[in-house]
C-alpha cells in the first residue's frame, strides 16, 4: 500500500510530461508535414537518374499544362 503513494504521483507526473512533449511537438510544426520525410526516403537526391527523371516530369508537367491532349500521361 505505501508503494501506492509513490507510484501514482509518480504516473501522473510522467503523464503530464508525455501530454506537454505532445502538445509542444504540434505547436512546434513537429506534424505539419506527414508525406514528403516518407516519400523523400525513397529517392536519393545525389542519384543522376532521379534527377533527370524529376527534369523529365517537370518539363512533362509544364508541356501538358501548355498543349493539352496532345500526348498521353506518363505511367507509374
Amino acid at each position: 500500500m505505501p508503494a501506492l503513494y509513490i507510484m501514482i504521483p509518480a504516473a501522473l507526473l510522467i503523464v503530464a510530461i508525455a501530454v506537454y512533449i505532445f502538445f509542444w511537438a504540434v505547436d512546434s510544426g513537429q506534424y505539419d508535414d506527414l508525406d514528403s520525410p516518407a516519400h523523400s526516403i525513397l529517392f536519393d537526391d545525389q542519384d543522376p537518374q532521379h534527377m533527370a527523371a524529376v527534369d523529365e516530369a517537370k518539363s512533362t508537367h509544364a508541356h501538358e499544362t501548355t498543349v493539352a491532349g496532345d500526348k498521353a500521361p506518363p505511367h507509374a
